[in-house]
């Protein structure tokens, strides 16, 4: 996330970096209930009053948090589509570049359960801490969601695709991640769960031309 810099260590002017670097370490550790202003100031190794003069409290400590997730998520899902061979026929370049970004989505969950979570929480404050002061300005549009929506409409030009294909890809997958997390997935082994990912993978494609 373009604003974190630099290692464990601070310099004067810094330390709202190294908050930012301590709670995304706190969000991959433990996901975003881990995310305490407190202790990621402890973790620096300043006091709770410094780190209060870069965030108003955890809710916005949070929020940035939030932010470098989604943003990681989106890496993940542009990494994987590059690893994905092309091929001559557009449509079938466009359908395996959604399988990847797809796949990408769902690895990163499984590989950043933290994160992940931490990338779709609600950021609320935390019991007993006063709201931020300042309004929140709407946060733009999720990049992975931009993505998907991207591949989809690449499909649309070769083959066509269902109305809302687009919301209906991002929930097999956000679903799918969720039941590989927290539902009872979570058990299965590593060739299984591949296999469950590939199979729901090849429905969403499925899904997405025009009957």
């Amino acid at each position: 996330m373009a604003g974190i810099s630099g290692g464990k260590n601070y310099h004067h002017g810094d330390l709202r970096n190294a908050l930012i670097r301590a709670a995304v370490d706190l969000a991959t550790e433990g996901g975003p209930e881990r995310v305490v202003l407190r202790e990621a100031a402890r973790r620096v190794g300043v006091s709770p009053t410094a780190a209060y003069r870069h965030f108003d409290g955890r809710g916005e400590l949070l929020r940035t948090v939030r932010a470098h997730a989604r943003v990681r998520l989106a890496e993940a899902m542009e990494r994987a589509a590059a690893r994905e061979p092309g091929a001559d026929d557009p449509a079938l370049a466009a359908e395996r570049r959604l399988a990847a970004l797809c796949r990408g989505y769902v690895g990163f969950a499984v590989e950043h359960p933290g994160l992940y979570r931490a990338a779709f929480c609600a950021g609320r404050p935390a019991p007993g801490e006063p709201p931020v002061g300042v309004p929140v300005p709407p946060e733009p549009e999720i990049r992975a969601f931009t993505l998907l929506k991207e591949s989809l409409e690449a499909l649309d030009r070769t083959c066509g695709r269902r109305p809302a294909a687009g919301a209906a890809a991002w929930s097999a997958v956000h679903g799918l991640s969720l039941l590989l997390l927290e539902g009872p997935l979570r058990r299965l082994s590593a060739r299984r769960r591949d296999d469950v990912v590939e199979t729901t993978l090849a429905m969403v494609v499925s899904g997405a031309r025009t009957p």
